[in-house]
This record gives C-alpha cells, structure tokens and sequence, in this order.
C-alpha cells in the first residue's frame, strides 16, 4: 500500500474516531452524575479532550510508515 492510501485512510479513520469520540463525550457528560459535580467536571472533560489522542496515536504511525 502506498503512503498516499494510506494517509487517506488514515485522514478518514481520524475524521470518524474524533466524531465518534464527541458524541460519546457529549452523551456521557450529560448523565445527572457528572452533570451535579463541578469537579468530576472537570477531571472528565480533561479526560475527554485529551484521551483521543491515545487512539488516534497508532493510526497516525501507520499513516507515516514509508512505502516498501
């Protein structure tokens, strides 16, 4: 596979990991217990907006491997 399919099966697997992620983000800070506590608030939506990275990492390393 060359680098050129693979960035763009990458870009696409990216575009539907950070909508997937959003959505999810949105469904579950919307549950009455994180809802009533500001600090757990917090700590989810530090969670939230960095824990796509993990994911998201493995793909962007397939995405640059060099063409054999």
């Amino acid at each position: 596979m060359t680098i050129r399919t693979r960035k763009f099966i990458g870009t696409i697997a990216l575009l539907i990991l950070v909508v997937v992620w959003s959505l999810l983000g949105m469904t579950v800070a919307q549950t009455p217990w994180l809802a009533n506590s500001g600090l757990l608030q917090a700590i989810f939506y530090v969670v939230a907006g960095i824990g796509w990275v993990l994911p998201a990492m493995p793909i962007i390393g397939w995405m640059s491997r060099p063409d054999r």
